[in-house]
């Protein structure tokens, strides 16, 4: 069982930037594909980027690539999502997940998901 818990989430312009952080409560966190998703309100989850187990490989949707840099620290069980460049239409509540078993967008591969916090970008 893995817990994650986001925080960084706000109120910002746009324009603007913000650093979501993810902390993951787990003894393997190596061990896990890293993923941000998000959740507008009246829409389905959507991916935003993914980092592998090694921080060697990263992922990210084409709305956010340029803007938005996923990183992670193993000895600290950290995951973050530097975003910048902030839209309208990058407000969600942004969602971490953890898997073990594949590096990959689709949602259904994530075991474990935190309850996630909420980004509101103001025009």
């Amino acid at each position: 069982q893995v817990q994650l818990v986001e925080s960084g989430g706000g109120l910002v312009q746009a324009g603007g930037s913000l650093r979501l952080s993810c902390v993951a409560h787990t003894n393997t966190f190596s061990a896990y594909v890293m993923g941000w998703f998000r959740q507008a309100p009246g829409k389905e989850r959507e991916f935003v980027a993914a980092i592998g187990w090694s921080a060697m490989s990263t992922d990210y949707a084409d709305s956010v690539k340029g803007r938005f840099t996923i990183s992670r620290d193993n000895p600290e069980n950290m995951v973050y999502l530097q975003m910048s460049g902030l839209k309208p239409e990058d407000t969600a509540v942004y969602h971490c997940a953890a898997n073990r078993r594949s590096y990959g967008r689709n949602p259904d591969e994530y075991e474990y998901w935190g309850q996630g916090t909420p980004v509101t970008v103001s025009s």
